[in-house]
């Protein structure tokens, strides 16, 4: 069990869920907002990327393809279009300064939202060192990282793994990579690839794989695709956090957009969420209430069909079962069936255990 802030995080608790702005943001302007909208919605935490573009890109040309969303201006069809541009512009838009990071991070303190970063560099890490963060995350494309992670790792933070396009070999490579810098504070996340993920590559029952490989550690969902029914799937199977994207407008152009949640969605997100972690209950099964007393009016009890006399012998012959269940229940008068009668008793009245004479 982890405990950030005000919130606990592992097996029965409540799930963390974490809105991803790290994509969607391009600016601190932005940055604000968004936690802002975060922390209204009821979000535990909020997760930024920071990346230096000149030092993590080396070929500025280096295209990237993502999909969007056709302007609204045109019906709102869904109709959706693939594009591509620069990897080093994408991250561009998105570089706040370490001036810009710590005035992120205190709005959030503020708003008493989690804040989360996925890092690039040392320095990086040495920020999030500087900043008190509680947790650090390592991205899918650094899972072989080890420099990285194991950096990561020594600080103490409770490290977070996205394992998009890795192996299940060399998840556990990089979680012996934490265990072996003395931090066992680890979460691992399901992260599907694409921008939209799709369906065929989403895997959800590789969370049950990783709770069983991993039982001492918080499994987590990051979901790439609109919607959440696959955060809900997820949840039903079992995740401790949640990871979802947001946006001030799914038609921005740029990855992620198209499938974040936008403004209007991020309180029905929880509270679906917490509906269905209430429906879910316990494994054992347990009556409440309101449940005993629908029980009692829906069940049958014994009534009698004919006129019995003092003496008779009591049987299926002579009743029939009928609602309220306020009586001797089926099941209980097959134990009674054969005993005498002690008094005279009409048709159509409830039999009763003080009716019949003990054996």
């Amino acid at each position: 069990m982890m405990v950030f802030g005000n919130c606990r995080l592992g097996r029965g608790e409540p799930c963390f869920i974490t809105f991803e702005a790290g994509a969607t943001h391009d600016g601190l302007s932005s940055a604000m907002e968004l936690s802002s909208l975060a922390a209204e919605a009821g979000a535990d935490a909020i997760k930024f990327q920071i990346f230096d573009p000149d030092r993590l890109v080396a070929d500025k040309q280096m295209l990237f393809s993502y999909g969007v969303l056709v302007d609204r201006d045109t019906g709102d069809t869904g109709e959706t279009a693939t594009v591509s541009e620069p990897l080093y512009d994408i991250l561009c838009r998105r570089y706040l300064s370490s001036q810009e990071w710590i005035q992120v991070k205190k709005h959030c303190d503020a708003l008493g939202l989690a804040f989360f970063a996925t890092v690039g560099f040392e320095s990086d890490i040495q920020l999030l060192e500087q900043l008190k963060c509680d947790s650090i995350k390592i991205a899918s494309a650094d899972i072989n990282h080890w420099p990285l992670i194991r950096r990561a790792a020594e600080t103490g933070m409770c490290i977070q793994l996205d394992t998009g396009n890795a192996s299940l070999g060399e998840i556990e490579q990089a979680v012996e990579i934490c265990r072996t810098a003395g931090n066992t504070d680890i979460i691992i996340h399901n992260c599907p690839s694409g921008y939209p993920a799709r369906l065929e590559s989403i895997n959800l029952n590789l969370i049950v794989t990783l709770k069983q490989m991993f039982p001492e550690f918080p499994i987590a969902y990051s979901d790439h695709t609109p919607g959440w029914e696959m955060d809900v799937a997820a949840v039903a199977l079992g995740v401790d956090l949640l990871e979802k994207t947001i946006t001030k407008d799914r038609t921005i152009r740029g990855p992620e957009h198209m499938f974040s949640l936008e403004p209007g969605m991020m309180k029905s997100f929880v509270q679906t969420i917490r509906d269905i972690e209430t429906a879910m209950g316990r494994p054992r099964r347990i009556l409440h209430p309101e449940e005993k007393k629908m029980r009692q009016k829906i069940r049958r009890s014994t009534y009698l069909k004919v006129d019995v006399k003092q003496g008779d012998l009591i049987g299926l012959d002579q009743v029939e079962f009928r609602r309220p269940g306020t009586g001797i229940s089926p099941d209980r008068f097959e134990a009674l069936s054969g005993r005498q009668l002690v008094r005279d008793l009409e048709k159509g009245q409830m039999l009763t255990p003080a009716d019949l004479k003990n054996p």
